[in-house]
């Protein structure tokens, strides 16, 4: 048991912020009104004092990428934690079989597992291969259509608690079911559906969309697409806020329409590192100036 700590600034609490100390050891203990921080002349000049970050949808950092086997995800996970991230999952990429199963295989040692200075995996979110061919965004061009059974073998090597569907493939409306009657997180993301069949995914059970906006059909005043289901009718969404992946003023309609949107970072092995070349699954990106780019100049995240 440390001894406990103190710190002051302005802190984020459920209730709102709060100009106050916080005292913490392992857990917060308490947090406090103070007088002499409500009275500071220069409140910019405060610490934030925030909770941890929770990032659902992290593919690298530091170099490294989750498709990695090794101490890949260790190495991420102690660089998203030096940026206040302290619980993740590890995102895969599209992908042969036999790569998931590799980094699969990584990944299940680190799950739940507790270390200091390093941020916690929770699991596995599975982004493809079970997506459409026609919008991979970023992931490579290993996309096929899914079945229960694959994706309990694949939960049998590491835990897998999201995970990304086309709904308009092939059986996937089915396969939507079947995840969610096991109770299995899926969201719609990398996918050309209609709205009509987001719509349908939601009603089977669906929760959400990833990175909304990135990777699906657009809204038209006569074809909302996918981005129109999810802004009619999600009830919970990813959204990548770096202001390179989405506009500000797409993120406040999507913030005014989706109750739990929530931020994810999409980060790459480039984040939190210099301009340069680094590996996306199977893929080489380049990072300048705060963006990766593949060859074909789609962008992905950096920071």
């Amino acid at each position: 048991m440390s001894l406990p700590q103190k710190v002051q600034g302005q802190i984020l609490t459920p209730r709102g912020w709060v100009r106050g100390s916080l005292v913490f050891d392992e857990r917060v203990q308490a947090i406090t009104a103070d007088a002499d921080v409500e009275n500071a002349a220069d409140a910019e000049s405060l610490h934030y004092i925030l909770p941890g970050f929770v990032d659902l949808h992290v593919h690298g950092a530091g170099g490294k990428d989750t498709m990695e086997a090794g101490d890949a995800v260790e190495i991420i996970a102690r660089k998203h934690a030096k940026h206040g991230t302290t619980s993740m999952l590890a995102t895969t990429m599209t992908a042969p079989l036999s790569d998931l199963e590799l980094a699969l295989k990584a990944i299940r040692p680190l799950v739940d597992k507790r270390s200091s200075g390093s941020a916690r995996i929770l699991g596995v979110h599975l982004e493809g291969p079970y997506i459409n061919p026609g919008k991979l965004g970023a992931q490579p061009d290993f996309a096929h259509t899914g079945s229960l059974e694959q994706v309990r073998h694949l939960d049998a090597i590491a835990p897998i608690r999201l995970i990304t569907v086309a709904p308009e493939m092939d059986g996937h409306l089915q396969l939507v079911r079947e995840l969610t009657a096991i109770g299995m997180q899926v969201q719609i993301g990398h996918t050309l559906g209609t709205y009509e069949e987001g719509k349908a995914a939601l009603e089977n059970g669906a929760t959400g969309f990833t990175h909304l906006y990135n990777a699906m059909s657009r809204l038209d005043h006569r074809a909302p697409g996918m981005v129109g289901a999810a802004l009619a009718h999600a009830q919970f969404s990813e959204i990548i806020p770096d202001l390179l992946h989405v506009h500000p003023g797409a993120i406040k309609a999507a913030m005014r329409a989706i109750p739990h949107l929530y931020c994810v970072t999409d980060s790459t092995a480039a984040s939190g590192m210099p301009d340069g070349q680094y590996m996306l699954g199977r893929q080489v990106v380049h990072k300048c100036l705060g963006g990766c780019v593949l060859k074909m100049a789609r962008w992905q995240a950096a920071h």
